[in-house]
Order: C-alpha cells, then structure tokens, then sequence
C-alpha cells in the first residue's frame, strides 16, 4: 500500500475516534445534553397504562419514543415523535436486534404484562410458562441490554411496572363470583420485577444507572358494579386509579431531578398496602 495512504488512512482513523469521543462527552455534559434528543422505550405500549404513557410522553418535545407492543392495530398517538414497533419482547434475538438499531438509550419503560384468570386448580403449564416468560423473561431481556447501551454513556433511567400483587396477596373476597380472581404467576412474576429491580440499581449504581419500580393497584376499566363496589370499600381513599394517577411518580423517577432515588418501588394504590 502506499505510504501517503497509509498515512492518510491512519489521519482520518484519529479524526473519527476524537469525532466520536466528543459527541459521546457532549451526550454527558448536562449543559450540551439538552440540544440531544432523548431515547425512550416503552413496552406494552398498546394496554391501558401503556397508551396512557405514551400520550403523556409524547408531549414532551425532547422525547424520541420507541412504542413497543407485540401488535398494534392502530397509532395511539398522531406525532413523529413516535415510532411503533411490533416486537415480540420474549424472542431474545429480536430485543438484541432491536437494540443494535439505537445509538443510546435514555429511558426504558418495562410496562408489558400479562394475567391468567383461570382457577389456580386448573392452571396448565403451558399458561403458567406464558405469564412467566412476558412478565420475567420480556423484562429482563429489555433491561440487559438496555444497560448495556446506558453502561457506555454512565447514564440511564429505567423503570419497572410491577404491581401491588407481587407485595401482597389479593384479596378473593373482592372478585366475588367473577371468575377472575388474580392469579398466583401474576403475584410470583412481579414480585421477581421488584427483586430484578433492587438487584439492577445496586450492581449498575455505579453507572448511574437508576432503576425503580412502579406498582399501581387498581386501575378503573370496564369492572363490575360488584367488583367496583368490593375493591373501593378495601381501599383507604375509596376509589380505584385512573390512568393519570401513575404519572406523577413517573415523571420524578425519568426525570433530570433524580438522580439519587434507586431500588425503590412506588406504590400507586390509594393505600391498598398500607393495611
């Protein structure tokens, strides 16, 4: 090879990597950090709370919001500033790939979940495994290799959905005839979001990297008069959630603000767990 271009070659090797080293201390520096737009991911984007996220998140112009659901049949919200992804957050090669797609992630939202309503008696393995593989296999593959991404900048955010079922056991006497009794996987997958979350803020601290939980109680849909009538009598302030009451801990736990708070679960739940 020639000598003039080897020398050149080695030139624009240097020019690159000190290119590369400055955008990466700019992305640190707080100050130069505002003109970055922000990564966020959030999973289960198309559910209740998902949806509720995402129209509050997207209002926020510093926000790059990547909507994750394993399908969407229609945009939540109309603004560029979302894009949709239909992934399947369990098929461990499509979360790396996902991932290799983003320079950096800001923030990760682990909203995805799912429950089984049938009696504990006859619950199949096959439903069992299922509850198990979204809830904790799904979380952890969206949280290793998001800090894998935050492990190089030494900055990141996540947050975990849990629930006030993985702190304490629901109360059957809520449902009623319904049929829906919460089920004891739903309990054992979000108490193990909670240990995953405790576990990730102290091993990644020193990145950084802060890592806490959210765990709503009951959220007001289309429940029974019945069911409605049981859980506000259970409850300390009377009444179930609505989608907004989760926000306010979100924005404190994503924001800039917080930079000390790791390993906590919130719990959104009108008192519920304080008796």
């Amino acid at each position: 090879m020639n000598l003039d271009l080897i020398i050149a070659s080695k030139i624009f090797t240097k020019f690159c990597l000190e290119f590369l080293e400055k955008s990466r201390l700019s992305y640190l520096d707080p100050k130069l950090n505002e003109k970055y737009m922000k990564n966020v991911v959030v999973t289960g984007a198309s559910g209740q709370l998902g949806k509720a996220f995402l129209d509050h998140l997207s209002k926020n112009s510093q926000y790059k919001i990547y909507a994750l659901d394993i399908n969407f049949y229609s945009p939540i919200v109309s603004t560029n500033s979302v894009e949709y992804i239909e992934i399947d957050i369990t098929n461990e090669k499509k979360v790396v790939a996902f991932y290799k797609k983003l320079n950096y992630i800001d923030i990760l939202i682990n909203n995805a979940g799912i429950g089984t309503f049938t009696p504990f008696e006859d619950r199949t393995v096959e439903d069992f495994m299922n509850v198990v593989d979204v809830n904790m296999k799904g979380t952890f593959l969206m949280c290793r290799e998001a800090i894998k991404l935050m492990k190089l900048v030494k900055k990141g955010k996540i947050v975990n959905i849990g629930s006030i079922y993985g702190m304490v056991s629901s109360d059957p006497r809520i449902y009623g005839d319904s049929g829906r009794n919460n089920s004891e996987v739903y309990s054992m997958t979000k108490a193990g979001v909670l240990m995953l979350t405790k576990y990730l803020a102290v091993h990644y601290a020193h990145s950084n990297i802060q890592v806490n939980a959210i765990s709503p109680g009951g959220v007001i849909r289309k429940q029974s008069p019945d069911f409605l009538n049981n859980y506000n009598y259970r409850t300390p302030v009377g009444h179930l959630a609505k989608e907004a009451d989760l926000l306010p801990a979100l924005d404190f736990l994503i924001s800039a603000k917080n930079s000390y708070t790791t390993g906590q679960n919130i719990a959104v739940d009108g008192g519920f767990t304080a008796w």
